[in-house]
């Protein structure tokens, strides 16, 4: 059990952290109000609560947090290292057995899922892994789905949109396809006009 003074210092460097990841935002005092913060309240509570064998309490708190967050749902089984940042916060989903280090970086509507129902056979029996395991240092950017019992190396960058389905080795950078710009043939200048 932490002691009091232990708790601070958690919490100082959590806003210490939102505070050096996200520009918008200049204070301690402001950063109370990110909603890196509710998260890891209501994750760290529920991940208690779970380990002491409270499941359904843990889940009405994670499923309070997820409203209260627009839509960080953390599955209270899942292990979050320190100096967790989630930035913007909506749509993130942690599956159970997910474990994230140390100095983390997750981006909007990032998924670390499990491949689903269908696929378990294929995987270890209850309490088998089957969702991701981040090492310490990693960013995953925005829409990035990460799915399976996979294996994200320290300070590999998954960029965002990207869809990853296998290991990372440390330090990589995994870039999804980007969007090509091409001018559509049978539309110019003065077509468009005409649309107008």
């Amino acid at each position: 059990m932490r002691t009091l003074p232990a708790w601070r210092r958690r919490i100082g460097e959590t806003l210490d952290v939102i505070v050096t990841r996200d520009p918008s935002v200049r204070s301690r005092t402001e950063a109370l109000l990110h909603p890196t913060v509710l998260a890891l309240v209501g994750h760290r509570t529920g991940s208690f609560l779970h380990r002491h064998g409270r499941c359904l309490t843990a889940r009405l708190v994670c499923t309070a947090t997820k409203v209260l967050t627009g839509g960080i749902d953390i599955h209270p089984g899942a292990r979050i290292g320190r100096r967790f940042f989630v930035d913007h916060g909506s749509g993130v989903v942690v599956g159970e057995t997910a474990v994230i280090g140390d100095d983390v970086s997750l981006f909007h509507q990032v998924t670390l899922g499990s491949v689903g129902w269908w696929h378990e056979r294929e995987h270890p029996g209850p309490g088998g892994r089957r969702h991701p395991v981040l090492g310490n240092g990693v960013t995953v950017g925005a829409g990035a789905t990460l799915l399976g019992p996979i294996t994200i190396g320290d300070d590999a960058l998954i960029g965002a949109m990207s869809l990853v389905l296998g290991d990372v080795p440390k330090g990589v950078h995994v870039r999804a396809p980007q969007a090509v710009v091409a001018q559509h043939p049978h539309r110019n200048g003065s077509e468009r006009t005409h649309e107008s």
